[in-house]
């Protein structure tokens, strides 16, 4: 078995508080690939490409909703993704005690699917969404299976996703749940994220414990300050971690 995968359990097995930080890595073995890596599409109305960043800008969701809802559906709803073996371990590190939070940047839910109750959702989740009038709840269902923009059974106002949209701010209670979590930690676990995303990423600053691992496949501009890296597919890697938890002695 690899030395670092053998590392890894160590450092698990010897934490009690730790704290699992995620990106978009987390959800690609689901069949959720990073909506940034979709190429910009062309825009009939504004005779323009727009980047996938603007499309789920919310100036481009109040001015241009049909177009907004039409990627939204595409691109970041995955009715049918299951959680993959990162999910699956870190909801049983939970169980063992040794996973005190998730602080995720996805928006899949696969997290509380997989048996994770802690988790701090960064940018929110698609299963959450509300009338922007009256404030009836709404699950995923509603907006993926409307034709073009959802509209609220009670009030016909729009429905709107539950989702932290680029020129909008983070939730601040999440944020600061994360943060406290984050700093209570003896061991935080950065896993599928190429951490270039702001304010998410600086939460890594925050920790002050005593074992920082980063999991990714490609560096990250803290590699440096880890205790370990190691440079491959996090749910393939938290598999075999959890097979070497159960041989350590």
């Amino acid at each position: 078995m690899n030395k670092k995968i053998r590392q890894l359990a160590k450092i698990i097995n010897d934490s009690e508080r730790i704290v699992f930080f995620g990106g978009a890595g987390v959800s690609t073995a689901s069949g959720i690939p990073d909506f940034r890596s979709s190429d910009g599409i062309f825009s009939q109305k504004l005779r323009a490409h727009l980047t996938p960043e603007q499309l789920v800008s919310h100036t481009f969701y109040v001015h241009y909703p049909e177009e907004f809802f039409d990627f939204y559906k595409h691109h970041l709803i995955y009715p049918d993704a299951k959680p993959n073996d990162c999910h699956l371990a870190l909801a049983k590190l939970e169980e063992m005690g040794k996973i005190r939070a998730v602080v995720t940047q996805n928006i899949d839910g696969l997290h509380q699917a997989a048996g994770s109750r802690r988790v701090y959702e960064l940018h929110g989740s698609v299963h959450r969404n509300y009338c922007t009038e009256c404030g009836r709840f709404y699950p995923a269902e509603k907006v993926y299976q409307a034709e073009g923009v959802p509209h609220c059974d009670i009030c016909g106002e729009i429905i709107k996703p539950d989702v932290v949209l680029y020129e909008e701010g983070l939730n601040q209670e999440t944020l600061s749940g994360a943060v406290n979590a984050i700093i209570a930690a003896d061991t935080l676990i950065i896993g599928g994220t190429s951490l270039v995303v702001y304010p998410a990423a600086g939460l890594i600053d925050y920790f002050q414990g005593k074992s920082l691992v980063l999991i990714n496949k490609t560096m990250t501009s803290a590699d440096s300050r880890a205790d370990l890296v190691i440079n491959d597919d996090i749910a393939k890697v938290m598999r075999e971690c959890m097979t070497a938890l159960e041989q350590l002695p």
